[in-house]
């Protein structure tokens, strides 16, 4: 089974920038989806990008422009590029694989493997 461990977290004040790594111990196929979810204490999880069966990027409207997702070389490493941090961007940041319809990408449910998450906590 495909394992995940994400790198990067960290202290940063607002307006600064992050780069999260996850690597994956091996490839998965064109087919899968990776995606980055955030988990913010008393809140529920929630989406934050996604690379779409190794074709298109999508992003959660709350991180569009300012987080950048991509694929690394090797392939089995994806990057979430975080800039002009906000306070609210603070959380366990995780990355997951599964094969969700393009409808659902969004819902945590339909990815099967998950990494062990990195905190990410913006100071005002």
């Amino acid at each position: 089974q495909v394992q995940l461990v994400e790198s990067g977290g960290g202290l940063v004040q607002a307006g600064g920038s992050l780069r999260l790594s996850c690597v994956a111990s091996e490839n998965t196929s064109n087919d899968y989806t990776v995606a980055w979810f955030r988990q913010a204490p008393g809140k529920e999880r929630e989406f934050v990008s996604a690379i779409f069966r190794s074709t298109r990027t999508y992003y959660a409207d709350s991180v569009k422009g300012r987080f950048t997702m991509s694929r690394g070389n090797p392939r089995n490493t994806v990057y979430l590029q975080m800039d002009t941090l906000k306070p609210e961007d603070t959380a366990v940041y995780y990355c997951a694989t599964g094969r969700p319809i393009l409808s659902a990408i969004r819902n945590p449910p339909m990815y099967y493997t998950w990494g062990q998450g990195t905190q990410v906590t913006v100071s005002s």
